[in-house]
């Protein structure tokens, strides 16, 4: 006769907890063994390994760690891997809510099917719902082919939640192996994208395809390596020299941005400290075309080595990165006179417009220091745009409503000195050193106009333009004029600047702007 074992309920019980234990250790293997030693030999760590270096030990707390595709075309049904191909969750960041997924490039080398995309999908809408920043780690061979029209939907997708997202929340974009075809779309929608220098690749089609159509050979790093979106494109912000050191810029960049566009910036009072070791004025040539580093005269006046540069290798002539001024984020812009004597070509009112709107969208105050001979002229920059991409700086510091604070170092001649921040794009705080020379244009090209009929036909009339333009720098190419119109609220000694920038600061944190209403402004793109 049948006894029912007394211990059944245990048995049982024991047997639904083995099933949850053996389910979780699968959802961790990714593709198995072999496929994670081969990222490793490539010099890649897993989705895994990599959210552990981003964020605060033992934070990660994962979601949807069970979702299996639903696809049975091609073999398909018969390979189900738990996760499917992404690690998504939420973490800390120095203790602050972020929310993070990771392609697996072991599992059907990171490609993109229906079941990844709606796993990212959520924990971008948890993201927004939330006001935390998203951050996605990309690894992907691209659309998943298998699934067709679906792979495409989960792009597109994706692409409209990055677009929701835009000025809520920061978004950044981590690229640490392949992002091919309509997935490079989405980091292009982030606020930041980083690189790592040697595993990284972004283009919209890869060599083979640019083989077959032009002929062309080319190799994936030539084509859309780091140096290339960090030089040439201006795509990535941010390159790591190993994967290590590129998710540690994440950390770093993270700790200059607000959570959400609601949320203030975090502050740190241990970088106070100040660069003294140099002399302002020291720093300004006396001959005014010789060229000087920008970066030496940032990093006296804002706190001691808390200048975080992005974009660095492309577009030279115009710096921007963050800050901190008294412990407190700012977004910095400054024309560069190392590289074509500071002028504004289409390339960096393109890298400045966009650092400005970001800046304006998560409450940065941007200071601008000014040193600017004018737009680049020439043949290709009139047919590149220069019209239309000048008219994107015009209009980024137009729009923008967060405190605004401009330092006239040098030259600030003609539409170059009312792009760069001016009191004429409503600019909250102008200031201006003595040396600033502020005019239509440079003195002694002012004079070859102005006393044209008075150079021709004499004996010696280099020596004569030369007596014109000391005049006229005398007379008009110094911020007094400036001043005197209300243009310039202040003409100060250089190591004044700091102080009057950290008050000015002070007097603006409060700062309301009323604008039109409107659904939304039409940006020159």
């Amino acid at each position: 006769m049948y006894q029912r074992p007394e211990n059944l309920n245990e048995i049982q019980e024991n047997n639904i907890f083995s099933t949850l234990h053996d389910r979780r250790r699968r959802s961790k293997e990714g593709g198995g063994k072999k496929r994670i030693e081969n990222q490793h030999k490539k010099g890649k760590l897993t989705a895994r390994e990599r959210i552990e270096l981003l964020v605060d030990e033992n934070s990660f707390n994962e979601i949807d760690s069970f979702v299996t595709h639903q696809s049975t075309k091609f073999d398909m049904a018969g390979t189900k891997p738990y996760g499917d191909g992404v690690v998504t969750g939420h973490a800390k960041i120095s203790g602050r809510t972020i929310y993070v997924y990771s392609q697996d490039f072991t599992v059907f080398g990171g490609s993109l099917g229906r079941a990844q995309a709606t796993k990212i999908c959520k924990v971008m809408d948890l993201a927004i719902k939330t006001g935390n920043p998203i951050i996605g780690l990309l690894d992907s061979g691209g659309a998943r082919i298998q699934e067709g029209v679906a792979s495409l939907a989960g792009y597109g997708d994706i692409f409209y939640r990055n677009t929701q997202a835009s000025g809520v929340i920061p978004q950044i974009s981590v690229i640490l192996g392949p992002c091919a075809g309509g997935a490079v779309y989405s980091p292009a929608l982030t606020d930041f994208v980083l690189m790592n220098k040697e595993n990284s690749f972004m283009f919209v089609t890869g060599p083979e395809v640019v083989k077959a159509v032009t002929g062309e050979e080319i190799s994936f790093y030539d084509l859309g390596g780091s140096n290339v979106h960090s030089s040439i494109t201006g795509v990535c912000h941010l390159v790591g020299e190993t994967e290590e050191d590129t998710l540690d810029l994440v950390r770093k960049l993270m700790a200059y941005l607000p959570s959400n566009n609601l949320n203030d910036t975090p502050s740190d009072q241990h970088l106070l400290d100040v660069n003294t070791q140099q002399n302002l004025r020291e720093l300004i040539p006396a001959e005014e075309d010789e060229p000087y580093d920008m970066k030496s005269i940032l990093g006296i006046i804002v706190d001691s080595d808390s200048f975080l540069e992005l974009q660095e290798d492309w577009a030279k002539n115009i710096i921007i990165g963050f800050s901190r001024l008294n412990g407190s984020t700012v977004g910095i812009v400054a024309n560069q006179p190392l590289y074509l004597g500071g002028a504004i070509d289409f390339n960096a009112a393109d890298k400045a417009s966009r650092f400005i709107r970001f800046c304006d969208s998560f409450n940065i105050p941007i200071l601008t220091f000014v040193d600017v001979p004018g737009f680049l002229p020439g043949i290709k920059q009139e047919h590149e745009g220069i019209i239309r991409h000048g008219a994107k700086l015009l209009f980024a510091y137009s729009e923008a409503t967060v405190p605004k604070i401009s330092v006239i170092v040098r030259k600030a001649y003609g539409g170059a000195y009312i792009v760069m921040s001016s009191k004429h794009l409503g600019t909250d705080v102008n200031l201006a050193w003595p040396t600033a020379q502020i005019a239509v244009m440079g003195s002694e090209g002012a004079c070859r106009i102005l006393y044209r009929s008075k150079l021709i036909g004499v004996d010696n009339p280099e020596q004569i333009l030369k007596e014109f333009t000391e005049k006229f720098k005398e007379e008009f190419a110094n911020p007094y004029q400036a001043a005197e119109l209300g243009y310039v609220d202040k003409v100060i000694f250089p190591e004044e600047t700091r102080n009057e920038i950290i008050v000015s600061l002070s007097i603006l944190r409060n700062k309301r702007e009323q604008t039109p209403r409107r659904k939304h402004g039409i940006f020159p793109v």
